[in-house]
């Protein structure tokens, strides 16, 4: 494929009839439409063959999951998503692997009804980056700075399966010797990894009703510590109060699923504090709305994270998350 193939390939995947496009795909620059009254949010991540992803993934998976992490800072925020930007870096112009790519791309675009508005191509090692705009009423924004004491600490759905998942494909993670059902498992453990669910619907939620909020992309203790940091305060986690899906009760054993579950990153749930009056009606309304949450801990006057087992003990836990950088 030439260049130019290769943006109209991704351009004709990914096609919007979003009307706040003015201009779109094949111009200098968009022109885009901010509707009165809402606040820009916007956010933008990499990702790196061999760092985030694995070079032979699958390019639908690579796609969904380079929109899904953006996403996901959109939904910590409680915004709309509604345009995105794409950075595509690669080797060659592979045509099959393009169009695989910019179709999972497109058919997580198409739930959140999110345009492709523009971006870049280029030649070299494989990388993408994307950028993702949204809306939220100012007022409204979901903040990590926001915390205070006495609020209780929830998170949406499951904790530690990406990370195990990751752990299966580098072969350093092996299945308990009593499970019963190890390639469904695995199988579950794996799909969380390469295509995360951005909890949008539930970050709309939290708005008015949770203080402050983060995804968890870097584990659970290093994410709700940049919570803590941001507030001035410190937290406590219930170990036994992590939520726990089917395939790593059953397929890891648990000092193994703690750690995964602390310290492993990549689930993309929403890690968020609420004040202790609107705690019946926020569980009411996730309910409601089939979105899992779990309290799993509180507030406290301090600094960083504490993890309790179920007689208030000090949990001794290894690294707190994922950190570029990190010696």
């Amino acid at each position: 494929m030439t260049e130019f193939d290769l943006i109209e390939s991704i351009r004709t995947r990914c096609a919007s009839t979003r009307t706040d496009v003015l201009l779109g795909i094949g111009d200098d620059a968009a022109l885009l439409a901010v509707p009165p009254g809402q606040a820009l949010a916007v956010s933008t991540d990499t990702l790196v063959a061999g760092v985030h992803f694995f070079s032979d993934a699958a390019p639908f998976d690579i796609g969904w999951k380079s929109l899904a992490v953006n996403l996901s800072d959109l939904a910590a925020t409680g915004a709309v998503p509604a345009w995105a930007t794409l950075a595509l870096t690669l080797s060659s112009g592979d045509d099959a692997w393009v169009s695989a790519f910019a179709d999972g791309f497109a058919a997580l675009a198409r739930q959140f009804d999110l345009a492709l508005v523009g971006g870049d191509t280029t030649q070299g090692p494989l990388s993408i980056t994307v950028t993702v705009h949204g809306f939220v009423p100012a007022s409204l924004a979901l903040r990590r700075d926001a915390a205070q004491v006495g609020d209780a600490v929830f998170v949406t759905g499951t904790l530690g399966d990406a990370a195990a998942g990751l752990g299966l494909l580098r072969g350093d993670l092996c299945a308990a010797p009593e499970t019963d059902t190890p390639n469904a498992h695995r199988a579950a453990l794996i799909e969380r990894l390469h295509r995360p669910t951005p909890r949008v619907a539930q970050g709309l939620l939290l708005r008015a009703r949770a203080r402050a909020c983060i995804d968890v992309s870097d584990g659970l203790v290093a994410d709700l510590g940049h919570i803590c940091k941001a507030s001035g305060v410190g937290a406590e986690i219930d170990l036994i109060r992590l939520p726990t899906s089917p395939a790593l009760r059953d397929f890891v054993g648990d000092e193994a699923r703690a750690a995964l579950q602390l310290g492993g990153g990549d689930d993309y749930e929403l890690c968020f504090t609420v004040p202790e009056q609107q705690v019946p009606a926020l569980i009411d309304a996730l309910a409601r709305s089939g979105g899992a949450v779990t309290r799993i801990g509180r507030i406290v006057a301090g600094a960083g994270v504490r993890v309790c087992d179920a007689g208030g003990n000090d949990v001794a836990r290894g690294r707190a998350g994922w950190e570029h950088f990190a010696a």
